[in-house]
């Protein structure tokens, strides 16, 4: 057995859902064979056993010998044994064949992921990769299940029916030519159940979707008002869903009616031609009985071979899904001979005028705060639309990001906007990712004005965070936030609204900390709040169109720029009935302006 997760899941041939399982089940052939092996083996002793029993009458009980009778009664016994034996390991190889088809597709899709990183969500809706790890991962799993039993179906359909032939050639011609018809007779249910399947498929990850947004969004749909509207609409979307679910069921059970109903007509039918037989003196009275066992023992097969039909089309249609994750291709493409990024060089961005000096603070602010935050996304190459203006500029030249690889790119800049989420884990894991060990944590902890949430936690930094860390009050997740950001490191850190939710004193403090830590490194603020204006070394304006239109000091421009003077007062003015002192550690936890995701 092997040991999950996989080191690498390997690299997917993804061009289509047939090769993408094929190529899944040559990635796991030898559990797969073991499960063949195994599941031929438990099913051919369940399929020669009516033989033995018909050979026990006929030589024993008929003939009235005592040995012959105990000789196959030993047999039976081995018989059984073997099936007993055979049986529990064909149960493990499958159950190993499932979590592994089961964990490769979940670390397929984390991998790609991690790849796209925000183009991800750009391209596909958070349902639809929510269900993939959910229904999809169990359909695809499904099918090598069931691949073992259905080898063993067919083995032992070919063994019956050689046993029947050689015993009565209409019988045995019957079973070959009455099983295949069989099978033929559910074939026209397949193609609508799977056009079905998907439509259902695509239903459920469109209501995840809306799911997710309305409960991301709750503060605010409940400040405006909205919350009936949006009731109301996720009410309408699951009645359509579980219509499209509720026509899945009636063409299933209509298919799993004739799995019952179409084998037990061909039970029947042989053991009446069968016992015609016996009738007639052609065939013994143990071969009648023997008969009757097969026929009884066929339904296992023909069940089998419609549930492999019935799970291969479930796995297709999950496994279009996995293909159209993985055919992702990130928005930030990597270069065929990637250059190497230069160490302590100036942050240029040529499309809105912005020079950010090597190991300088500096800060963006704009009237519109979207404006700015886009601008933010663009010097870490995370929109939809990166280009070659965003630059590291140094005495040797300029060195554009995109001509950088993506991974060397977020190793240099790391951006920590306002939607950074927390994600789940132990706490010191979750701050720490790359391991940079505790004296590093501690400081960013201490910057970020976060001790006292460690302090308040029973087992400190041990603590299980919970999902995106909604256990947390907003001030206390953007600290933590920022101190993950600041515990990373990066030569140059871009930092979106990192102190909106927290109290003056406490911002106060972060300004001051996080213009001590990072000295001598490339920091970038995304701010309008005096305080946090007061710590940088320098203010770049920009306009409502992106361009920077002035820079200089805080107080300076304060002075000499009027527009830059109303947007930094305004600010101030609207953040003084939102902010509380904090004495008895409570903190804001109104929620920071949504932005939308650019496209």
């Amino acid at each position: 057995m092997r040991s999950l997760p996989l080191d690498h899941p390997g690299v997917a041939d993804h061009s289509s859902p047939g090769r993408l399982l094929l190529w899944m089940a040559a990635g796991q052939k030898v559990t797969l064979l073991g499960g063949a092996l195994f599941g031929i083996v438990w099913m051919g002793s369940q399929a020669v056993l009516p033989a033995v029993i018909g050979r026990a009458i006929d030589d024993g009980v008929a003939a009235r010998d005592r040995g012959a009778l105990l000789g196959w009664a030993a047999v039976m016994l081995a018989l059984g044994l073997l099936q007993a034996g055979s049986g529990i390991m064909r149960h493990r190889f499958a159950v190993t064949n499932w979590l592994t088809a089961a964990y490769r597709t979940v670390q397929l899709v984390g991998h790609q992921t991690e790849r796209l990183g925000g183009t991800l969500p750009r391209r596909v809706s958070t349902g639809e990769v929510v269900a993939i790890g959910t229904s999809d991962l169990e359909h695809i799993g499904g099918v090598m299940d069931v691949s073992a039993r259905f080898a063993g179906a067919v083995v032992s359909f070919v063994l019956v029916s050689g046993i029947l032939l050689t015993t009565s050639v209409p019988l045995g011609l019957m079973v070959l030519l009455g099983v295949p018809l069989l099978m033929l007779s559910v074939g026209p249910l397949l193609k609508p159940l799977q056009r079905r399947s998907a439509m259902q498929r695509e239903l459920m990850s469109h209501l995840a979707t809306t799911a997710g947004d309305i409960v991301a969004g709750l503060r605010v749909l409940r400040g405006v008002g909205g919350e009936q509207v949006f009731s109301e609409r996720y009410a309408r979307q699951s009645q359509t869903t579980r219509r499209a679910g509720v026509r899945v069921a009636r063409l299933q059970s209509v298919l799993d009616a004739l799995q019952v109903l179409l084998p037990g007509v061909f039970v029947v039918l042989v053991v009446w031609v069968g016992a015609r037989y016996a009738v007639a003196g052609t065939i013994t009275a143990g071969e009648l009985v023997a008969f009757y066992g097969y026929a009884t023992f066929l339904m296992i097969p023909l069940r089998t071979a419609t549930e492999f039909a019935n799970k291969v089309i479930r796995a297709r249609v999950s496994a279009a899904r996995v293909c159209h994750v993985l055919a992702l291709e990130p928005d930030t493409a990597t270069p065929t001979t990637p250059l190497v990024a230069p160490t302590g060089a100036d942050l240029v961005d040529l499309r809105s005028g912005l020079r950010v000096p090597a190991g300088r603070l500096v800060a963006l602010v704009c009237e519109d705060p979207d404006v700015t935050a886009h601008l933010a996304d663009r010097l870490g190459l995370t929109t939809a639309d990166p280009d070659d203006a965003v630059r590291l500029v140094d005495a040797d030249g300029a060195v554009p990001l995109t001509a950088l690889d993506p991974a060397d790119v977020r190793r240099h800049v790391l951006v920590s906007d306002t939607g950074a989420a927390l994600f789940s884990g132990r706490l010191r894991d979750v701050l720490d990712p790359l391991g940079r060990g505790d004296a590093v944590l501690a400081e960013a902890l201490r910057t970020a004005s976060a001790e006292d949430v460690v302090d308040a936690l029973p087992e400190g930094l041990d603590h299980v965070v919970t999902e995106r860390g909604r256990s947390f009050s907003g001030g206390q997740r953007q600290r933590l936030v920022l101190t993950r950001a600041l515990t990373c490191a990066p030569e140059i850190l871009v930092l979106v609204e990192p102190t909106s939710a927290v109290d003056a004193h406490t911002e106060a403090r972060v300004a001051t900390r996080l213009a001590e830590l990072r000295h001598g490194l490339t920091t970038v603020v995304v701010t309008s709040s005096p305080l946090m204006l007061d710590a940088v070394d320098e203010v770049a304006f920009c306009s409502p169109d992106g361009r920077v239109v002035a820079h200089g000091p805080h107080l300076d421009l304060l002075t000499e720029v009027p527009a830059y003077r109303a947007v930094v007062t305004r600010g101030a003015d609207d953040e003084t009935d939102d902010q509380n002192d904090d004495q008895n550690d409570h903190e804001t936890d109104r929620p920071t302006r949504p932005r939308e995701t650019v496209r």
